[in-house]
């Protein structure tokens, strides 16, 4: 599938950064932990570089983890494997991929083990062609345990097209800048994030917001990716008169009414939207 701008998906299976979530059903089953109300329609799945899954932030404990500031679930990156662990109950791989190191859990189902008749449980079963030295894509959710990052992997599976790994790192690079400098925007020369042939400023139902959507290319000021979000939103929804109330954002850009009023103060503090019928409905500011 095309998606403008010379972005599409290919034959390597990733499609992260635009696909949704990347899984085909019944392959997460028993995997991953119960998800909190309302995460199931961003479980989306993220392509990023091992730097960037160190790098992500959680702003507490139980929170999800950001990448440049957007709410991640779901990742995949590949890595060239450093050093495989097998244990009784996991097998854990280190993976590099030339921008850091990570550990990926896989955790093994002694159930399913039995129930296929494979015999002996304590032994492991094999790693189909994963071994030290080769490339290997990642499925799965990042986790921390004891101030320790680690990624507890869905799917592991061998590389086998080393073309996969630059595919892979362009992905990564061009969903890293979509949500830091925005999204492309048709009718341009294709000259940085801000501009060109794009994605109609939407991505996976939520808004961008580039460095130029302002009437007569004026610049947008040094705001947050979360502001210039809401302002994309505020720009292109329907509306009326009385503009968008917080929970009207909220549900289209899938953040968070918390981030959303933050998002709000920070552009209102710039004088690039207003509120109206209350505190919590704004329009923009038309110059």
């Amino acid at each position: 599938m095309d998606y403008g701008g010379g972005y599409s998906t290919t034959s390597y299976g990733a499609q992260g950064g635009m696909g949704g979530g990347g899984f085909m059903g019944g392959s997460q089953g028993g995997s991953q932990p119960t998800a909190g109300k309302g995460t199931l329609g961003r479980d989306t799945l993220r392509p990023c570089t091992i730097k960037q899954v160190l790098d992500a932030t959680q702003p507490h404990p139980d929170a999800d983890f950001k990448i440049d500031d957007v709410e991640v679930q779901q990742l995949t990156f590949v890595g060239q494997i450093r050093n495989i662990s097998t244990q009784t109950t996991n097998i854990t791989y280190k993976l590099d991929d030339g921008t850091g190191t990570v550990e990926v859990k896989q955790w093994i189902d002694a159930e399913a083990t039995t129930s296929l008749g494979m015999g002996d449980t304590t032994k492991p079963p094999a790693n189909h062609g994963l071994v030290e030295n080769e490339w290997a894509r990642v499925w799965g959710r990042l986790k921390a345990f004891n101030n320790r990052r680690h990624v507890g992997a869905h799917v592991i599976r061998p590389v086998g097209d080393k073309m996969e790994v630059m595919y892979h790192l362009l992905e990564a690079t061009y969903v890293h800048l979509y949500f830091t400098r925005g999204p492309l925007e048709p009718g341009g020369d294709g000259k940085g994030a801000g501009a060109g042939a794009g994605m109609n400023g939407q991505m996976d139902g939520g808004y961008g917001g580039g460095d130029t959507i302002m009437a007569g290319a004026t610049k947008m000021p040094n705001v947050s990716v979360s502001a210039r979000r809401v302002y994309q939103c505020l720009k292109e929804m329907p509306q009326s008169n009385e503009g968008l109330h917080v929970q009207n954002i909220a549900a289209n850009t899938r953040m968070s009414v918390t981030d959303v009023m933050k998002a709000g103060d920070e552009l209102l503090s710039h004088s690039l939207i207003f509120t109206t019928v209350d505190d919590a409905t704004w329009a923009l500011l038309e110059f």
